[in-house]
């Protein structure tokens, strides 16, 4: 493998690291409604269980509601079944052909732990990205051993690989910074 190669899969790695992140996070309950909350409660539909994103419409026609239109009515009670076994807290109101989560305005002790969650997820973040660093020096220390590179090039490298972490692991900060604040917002 090239050098210049081994740095672009190392990259490639680290950024899979940041999106996980920030997938995970668009999950994470805050102060508003975000369809992100519930489209990937699982539902029992069809003899089979499906995503709710892929049973439903999910919008937020206000800050604190979501509104969750089935494609087909008779599916309407498995959602509702489905949101309230998930334990996130929701209370679905099935409204004839619609159901509607109103979220409660979350309480401190419920930003904390939301907060906490968050900073274990980053967590993960992090540790994938140093996962990727040191596969990434693993291969450049074979390298050397075989002859492949010289120790300038594995030095050089070296560093290279290590920017690219303190670059990884401060946008992984500074998203976690702002999910902070976007929690702790009442």
């Amino acid at each position: 493998m090239e050098l210049s190669q081994l740095l672009e899969k190392t990259e490639e790695k680290m950024e899979k690291a940041e999106e996980h992140l920030l997938h995970e996070f668009s999950g994470l309950r805050t102060g508003k409604a975000s369809p992100a909350l519930v489209e990937g409660i699982m539902v029992e539909a069809y003899g089979s269980t499906m995503r709710l994103r892929d049973v439903a419409g999910i919008t937020t026609p206000e800050p604190r509601q979501i509104l969750i239109q089935p494609w087909d009515i008779s599916v309407i009670s498995a959602i509702e079944k489905s949101i309230l076994k998930a334990n996130l807290g929701l209370v679905p109101s099935q409204d004839g052909k619609v159901i509607r989560i109103n979220l409660p305005e979350m309480s401190e002790e419920r930003r904390q732990e939301c907060v906490k969650i968050a900073k274990k997820m980053s967590e993960e973040s992090r540790v994938g990205v140093r996962h990727a660093r040191r596969e990434a020096m693993d291969l450049l220390k074979k390298s050397l051993k075989d002859h492949v590179i010289t120790e300038d090039d594995e030095a050089g490298q070296e560093k290279e690989v290590q920017k690219l972490t303190d670059q990884y692991v401060a946008k992984i900060d500074a998203h976690l910074k702002d999910k902070e604040a976007e929690i702790m917002t009442v």
